[in-house]
C-alpha cells in the first residue's frame, strides 16, 4: 500500500512537471505565432487576432468553463466575451463576468478551465490517440518505438482534426493571472494543514490509500500530457523553422 502511495506521489510530481511545461511550450508558441505574423504583416493588431484564432476552440472551452461552473456554484455572471482585448502587457482572449463570493468559491471558478482542460486532453490523448502506447515504449526506453507510437496515433482517421482541438484546449486552458489570484491563498493554506498533520504524526494510512487509488487515473493523465507536451514541442520546432525560413 505504501508503496503504490509513493508511485502515486511521483506520478503526482510527473503531473506538475508536465503542467509546468506545457505552460512554457504554450508561452512560446503563443509569441512565436505573433512574431511571425507580424513579420508578414508589419500589423500590431493581426498578430492578436491571429493567435486567437488558433486557439478558439479553446478559449470558448476556457470562457465557458468560467461561466458554468460559476453558475453552477450559484453565482451571478454577467457579459461573455470571446474576442481578443489587450490588457497592459499581456492579451486576454475572452472574458466572463463572475461575481465574488470568497476565496474558496472563487479558486473554483478560476481553477474550472484547467480541470475541463485537463479533462479534454485526457479524454482526446488517452482514448483517441491511445497515448499510453508512446509512455509504455518511453519507459521501457524504446524511443524510436515511442516516436513511431506518435506519429501512428496522428495518422489515425480525422487524426490531423483531433490533434489541432488537442492543441487549442491545451494551449488555452491555462489560468490567467487573475484566474490564479484567489487560488494563492488557498494553497497556502493547504500546504500549512498538510505539514501540520505530518508534524502532529496523525495516521497517514487513510492518505496512503487515497493516494493508491489514484494511480490508475494519473497514469492516463499523465500519458496524454505527455502526448500533448511532444505535440506542442513538435509545433514549436515547426514555428521556429518557418520563422527562419521567413526572415531570410
Amino acid at each position: 500500500m505504501l508503496y503504490d502511495a509513493a508511485a502515486s506521489l511521483w506520478l503526482l510530481g510527473a503531473f506538475l512537471l508536465l503542467l509546468l511545461m506545457l505552460a512554457w511550450l504554450s508561452r512560446q508558441i503563443s509569441l512565436l505565432i505573433q512574431l511571425l505574423i507580424y513579420h508578414l504583416t508589419r500589423s500590431h493588431d493581426a498578430p492578436t487576432v491571429a493567435i486567437f484564432l488558433v486557439f478558439l476552440p479553446g478559449v470558448i472551452i476556457h470562457e465557458a468553463a468560467h461561466w458554468t461552473v460559476a453558475r453552477l456554484l450559484g453565482l451571478r455572471t454577467g457579459k461573455f466575451r470571446v474576442w481578443p482585448k489587450h490588457q497592459g502587457r499581456h492579451i486576454g482572449l475572452g472574458s466572463v463576468s463572475v461575481q465574488s463570493k470568497g476565496a474558496f468559491t472563487d479558486s473554483l471558478v478560476g481553477l474550472a478551465p484547467l480541470v475541463v482542460g485537463t479533462v479534454v486532453v485526457t479524454l482526446v490523448g488517452g482514448h483517441i490517440f491511445d497515448a499510453y502506447d508512446m509512455t509504455a515504449s518511453l519507459a521501457g526506453g524504446r524511443y524510436l518505438g515511442a516516436l513511431i507510437a506518435f506519429w501512428r496515433a496522428l495518422g489515425k482517421p480525422d487524426g490531423a482534426l483531433w490533434a489541432y482541438l488537442l492543441f487549442a484546449v491545451a494551449n488555452a486552458m491555462m489560468p490567467s493571472a487573475a484566474d490564479r489570484e484567489p487560488v494563492k491563498p488557498i494553497l497556502l493554506y493547504s500546504v500549512l494543514a498538510a505539514t501540520l498533520y505530518i508534524l502532529l504524526g496523525l495516521p497517514l494510512t487513510p492518505v496512503a490509500s487515497f493516494m493508491a487509488q489514484l494511480t490508475p487515473a494519473l497514469q492516463t493523465l499523465i500519458s496524454a500530457l505527455l502526448f500533448t507536451v511532444i505535440l506542442d514541442a513538435a509545433a514549436l520546432v515547426i514555428l521556429w523553422i518557418i520563422r527562419l525560413v521567413v526572415a531570410r
